[in-house]
């Protein structure tokens, strides 16, 4: 199976049953399995005639009590980041895909890329919460795809799925697992009195419950700041309390999104960290590596955002070697070189060509960082 029909048949596993997007350049194939397949469980999908009105059905959606979905690549991400900001602000849970190509603009459509790293996470503008999932296998797209849903039930949050365009359209055998045997979760409804209903109440795990469209409560949703009750507020102890909520939810649920990767690092001199289709040409290059006497291991994280960066500072702690293969002029290297200091130890490896990394070019960059040359 494709990678990109993977993705969509995961959706509707994982309960999604509305879909709104435009076509584009390589993730069209999601939008049109969805098409096929949301009809067969009493979905909807629906063509919208941009990328700025498909986000806005998918939060309209959301907010009706169904679980939505869309796709997109590099020009339609950028297109919905101010739909984007304003689900993490009301905290609309959704699931957004972007199967990354070559830019900036409209760049390279059917080339493969690793580009838009920092702007999943930073891509709206002011502080927003966001969890960005990166796979690196066909299997893995679909059971990432319905661990979004889920992150995104959990706590009210929009999930960026996020791979490459060699990901996307690789065709591999998957097991196709039914939602009777998935671990399905869904947003917490509230049973609170209408009268004492507060939409983004502070709670225990930092996440509000959601009022059930039509069962009698009124609640005010705006992009602005605003107080527990909804209604905007600029009263600096109200929205520096909201905001801190807002924000510190991811942190406080990092066992439930952090996910990665650790291949052959216990003895590492040298760490490759490294996602996507970089990770399975760096997963063979440690393998020919290690073949040859070299100690090389590889770091792959699968939680893209949060990143899960405890556990690669005590993996990279006795590497003396850092490398960080990516397609693109160098963005992940960034947060590697925060925070595994001195910067010194991380090695950039960077293509913008539209071609993906080999494993003979990883290897013959690992074999340069070699304590002994």
């Amino acid at each position: 199976m494709q990678g990109n029909h993977a993705c969509a048949l995961g959706a509707v596993a994982a309960g999604c049953r509305f879909y709104a997007g435009y076509p584009i350049t390589p993730s069209s194939e999601v939008a049109e399995r969805m098409s096929l397949e949301l009809p067969k469980v009493g979905g909807t999908f629906i063509q919208m005639e941009d990328e700025i009105a498909s986000m806005g059905a998918v939060l309209g959606a959301s907010m009706g009590g169904v679980k939505a979905l869309t796709a997109t690549s590099g020009p339609g991400f950028s297109l919905k980041q101010e739909n984007l900001g304003y689900a993490s602000m009301t905290e609309i849970p959704c699931v957004i895909v972007n199967v990354m190509r070559g830019g900036p603009s409209t760049g390279m459509p059917t080339r493969a890329s690793q580009a838009d790293v920092m702007q999943a996470r930073w891509g709206s503008h002011g502080d927003h919460p966001v969890i960005v999932l990166t796979p690196a296998s066909v299997d893995e797209i679909f059971t990432e795809t319905v661990r979004a849903f889920n992150l995104s039930e959990l706590l009210r949050v929009p999930v960026v799925l996020l791979y490459d365009e060699i990901i996307g359209h690789l065709v591999e055998t998957i097991e196709l697992r039914k939602p009777a045997d998935l671990a399905l979760f869904e947003r917490k409804w509230t049973k609170v009195a209408p009268d004492e209903y507060l939409p983004f109440a502070a709670t225990d795990n930092g996440v509000p419950e959601m009022a059930r469209p039509g069962d009698g409560y009124r609640t005010h949703t705006t992009g602005l700041t605003h107080g527990e009750n909804g209604f905007p507020t600029q009263n600096p102890a109200e929205v520096d309390r909201v905001m801190r909520r807002l924000l510190g939810k991811l942190d406080r649920n990092r066992s439930l999104i952090e996910s990665y990767e650790a291949l052959a690092c216990d003895d590492a001199d040298i760490l490759i960290v490294a996602y996507g289709i970089t990770s399975r040409a760096a997963r063979r290059a440690v393998k020919l590596g290690r073949e040859q006497g070299i100690k090389v291991g590889l770091f792959r994280p699968i939680s893209l955002w949060p990143f899960p960066q405890l556990p690669l500072v005590e993996i990279a702690d006795s590497a003396t070697k850092i490398l960080v293969p990516e397609m693109n002029a160098g963005q992940l290297c960034l947060e590697i070189e925060r925070l595994c200091s001195p910067a010194s130890r991380v090695s950039r490896m960077n293509r913008i060509d539209g071609e993906a990394i080999t494993p003979a070019e990883i290897l013959a960059r690992v074999k340069t960082l070699e304590p002994n040359r």
